[in-house]
C-alpha cells in the first residue's frame, strides 16, 4: 500500500485529502498522477532547486553587507542587525502554517504565489529609501518565504518515482546546505563590487524564472483547494511564542543575556506562549500546525536529531569565518573561499546518497555523518594562530562528505511512515524546527565563543607581568622597534586577543565533535521502514 508523495502534493484527483493526524495513517488515496520524465523532470528540479537556493542563500547573504547597509541609511550597526532578525523572526512564524496553508490554497498555487511575493519583497528591499522601509520589507519577505522550502521537498518528490525519492532529496539537501557558505562569498563581492542593494536585486531574475517554470510545469497537479477553518488563536499564540524566542535568540548577546529585563519578558513571553500554543493545538479541531505528528517515534526522533544537528553545523559555519576574519587576517573574499569547498564533496557524493538511502539502513548513513562532523571539528580543534590556508581548506573539504550523508538519510527517517497528505505538515514542521535550531545554534556558538575567549583572555593576560622573562624580553623587543610603552602594551594585548579567540574557537570546535558523537544513539532510537522510500506511505511505525 505504497504510493508516491504525488498523490498527496500534486493532489490526483483533487479529492480533499484526509484531515491531519494518526487518523490519516490509511486515509482514501486518490488516483496517483505519473510522476514526470525525461526533460520536465530535468526542468521541474532545476526550478524547485532554484527557488530554494534563492530562499536560503537570502537567510545569510545580508550578513556580511549590514556595515554597508548601515551607513547608506545612517544608523548603527547594531540598528542594521534588524535587516537579518526581522527576516528570521517573519519567516520562522510563517515555516509552521505550510501545513494549514497547503490545505487552503493548494501546494502548487501557494508555492508559485510564495515565490512571486519572494520577488516583489526583494525588489521592495532594494528599493528601500531608509531602514524602517528595509526592515518593513524583509518582514514581508521573511513571512512569503516561509512555505517555499517545505513545498520545495513535496513537489520534488512528487517528480520523482518512489524508486528515485532518495535522489530527489539529494538534490534538495544540496540547495539548502551550500547555499549558506555561498551567501557571504557572494554577497561581500556584491557589495565591494556593485552596490549592497543588489543583494536583493539578483533575486528578480532568479525568482520569476523559478516561480513561472515552476507553474509550467505543475499546474496541472495541484489538489483542489480547501474551506478549512482558521485557527486565529492558535495562529496568535504562534505569532507570540515564535516571534519572542526569535527576538530572544537575536537580541540575548548585545544585552548580556538574563542579565537584561527585555530578555527575560522575552523568555517569559516565550514559554508561556508555547505552554498555552501546545495546549490549544493538541485540543483544537482544526489546529493551524498539526503538533500529532511528534507522537510518530520517526518523526520527532528525526525530526530532534535532524535540529540539533543542523544547529551544531550552522552555528560553526558562521563561527569558522567570524575567527578567520577577526583574528587571522582573512578578508572577506579569502575567508568565503576558506569555506566554499564544503560544496564539492556534497555535490558528488549526494546523488550516490539518494541513490542508495532506499537500500542502506538510512541511520547507518546518519551515522557516518555524525562521525565525519566530528571528525572535521575535531582536526579544527587543533587549529591555531601560525595554522596556514591549505590546513584550514583540508577539513572543509572533507566536511562536504558528511553534508551529503547528513541531511537525506535523517530527511528518510523524519518522512518514512507517514501518509501522504501528513507530508506537507511534516515539511512545515522539520523545517521550521531546523530553521529555529540553526537560529540558536549561531546565538549559542557566538556568545560561548566571547565568553571562553574572555576567560583565556585572563588567563594568558594573569602571566604577562613585569619581572617575567617571556614579557620583559617581548616589551623590549618592541620598544627597539620603536614602540612606546603605550603601543607595546596595545600590541601585546592584540596578540592575547588573538590567542584567547583562537583558544576559544578550538574549545567550541571540539566541543562539537563530542555533540555529534552524543547524536549517534539517538538516530538507532528510530524505526525507519526497510527498504522503504523516504516517503513511503505504508503504516505507519
Amino acid at each position: 500500500m505504497s504510493t508516491t508523495i504525488a498523490s498527496a502534493a500534486a493532489g490526483g484527483s483533487g479529492a480533499p485529502p484526509a484531515p491531519p493526524g494518526p487518523a490519516a495513517a490509511s486515509p482514501a488515496r486518490p488516483p496517483a498522477i505519473p510522476p514526470l520524465t525525461g526533460s520536465a523532470r530535468a526542468l521541474g528540479t532545476v526550478a524547485l532547486s532554484l527557488a530554494t537556493f534563492m530562499n536560503v542563500l537570502d537567510t545569510s547573504i545580508a550578513n556580511v553587507s549590514i556595515p554597508a547597509i548601515a551607513g547608506d541609511m545612517g544608523v548603527s550597526p547594531a540598528q542594521g542587525t534588524w535587516v537579518i532578525t526581522s527576516f528570521a523572526v517573519a519567516n520562522a512564524i510563517s515555516v509552521p502554517l505550510t501545513g494549514w496553508l497547503t490545505q487552503r490554497f493548494g501546494p502548487v498555487r501557494l508555492f508559485v504565489t510564495s515565490v512571486l511575493l519572494f520577488v516583489l519583497a526583494s525588489w521592495l528591499c532594494g528599493l528601500a529609501p531608509t531602514i524602517e522601509t528595509l526592515i518593513a520589507a524583509r518582514v514581508f519577505q521573511g513571512f512569503v518565504a516561509g512555505p517555499m522550502i517545505p513545498l520545495s521537498q513535496t513537489l520534488l518528490l512528487a517528480t520523482y518515482p518512489p524508486a528515485l525519492a532518495g535522489m530527489a532529496m539529494a538534490f534538495w539537501g544540496m540547495t539548502t546546505l551550500v547555499a549558506p557558505v555561498v551567501g557571504p562569498l557572494l554577497g561581500g563581492w556584491i557589495t565591494d563590487h556593485i552596490t549592497w542593494p543588489w543583494i536583493f536585486y539578483i533575486n528578480v531574475p532568479v525568482g520569476l524564472l523559478a516561480g513561472l517554470a515552476s507553474w509550467q510545469m505543475y499546474k496541472d497537479r495541484d489538489t483542489a483547494p480547501r474551506k478549512v477553518p482558521v485557527d486565529g488563536i492558535g495562529l496568535a499564540l504562534l505569532v507570540l511564542w515564535v516571534g519572542s524566542m526569535q527576538l530572544m535568540v537575536d537580541l540575548g548577546k548585545e544585552h548580556d543575556w538574563f542579565e537584561s529585563t527585555p530578555i527575560v519578558a522575552l523568555a517569559v513571553a516565550t514559554v508561556v506562549g508555547l505552554a498555552f500554543f501546545l495546549v490549544w493545538e493538541l485540543t483544537e479541531a482544526h489546529p493551524v500546525v498539526d503538533l500529532r505528528l511528534f507522537a510518530r517515534r520517526n518523526f520527532a526522533l528525526g525530526t530532534l536529531s535532524l535540529s540539533v544537528a543542523y544547529g551544531l553545523f550552522f552555528g560553526n559555519v558562521v563561527l569558522l569565518p567570524l575567527w578567520l576574519q577577526q583574528w587571522m587576517g582573512y578578508t572577506a573574499t579569502w575567508a568565503g573561499l576558506a569555506m566554499a569547498p564544503v560544496g564539492l564533496l556534497a555535490i558528488v557524493m549526494s546523488p550516490w546518497v539518494g541513490r542508495n538511502v532506499a537500500r542502506i539502513d538510512p541511520r547507518r548513513l546518519a551515522t557516518a555523518a555524525f562521525l565525519g562532523f566530528a571528525l572535521v571539528l575535531w582536526m579544527r580543534g587543533h587549529f591555531d594562530t601560525q595554522t596556514p590556508f591549505i590546513d584550514i581548506l583540508i577539513p572543509t573539504i572533507l566536511q562536504g562528505a558528511a553534508v551529503a550523508l547528513f541531511f537525506i538519510p535523517l530527511q528518510s527517517i523524519v518522512f518514512s511512515g507517514l501518509a501522504p497528505p501528513q507530508i506537507p505538515a511534516a515539511a512545515g514542521l522539520s523545517n521550521f524546527a531546523r530553521i529555529a535550531s540553526g537560529a540558536i545554534g549561531t546565538s549559542l556558538m557566538t556568545t560561548l565563543w566571547e565568553r571562553r575567549a574572555a576567560l583565556h583572555h585572563a588567563e594568558l593576560a594573569s602571566q604577562v607581568h613585569t619581572g617575567r622573562a617571556a614579557a620583559d624580553s617581548a616589551f623590549a623587543q618592541l620598544g627597539s622597534a620603536g614602540l612606546g610603552p603605550e603601543a607595546a602594551a596595545a600590541m601585546v594585548n592584540r596578540l592575547i586577543d588573538q590567542q584567547a579567540f583562537t583558544m576559544a574557537a578550538t574549545d567550541l570546535f571540539r566541543l562539537s565533535a563530542w555533540l555529534f558523537l552524543a547524536l549517534i544513539p539517538l538516530v538507532w532510537l528510530t524505526r525507519p521502514a526497510r527498504g522503504g522510500t523516504a516517503v513511503d506511505g505504508g503504516g505507519a511505525h
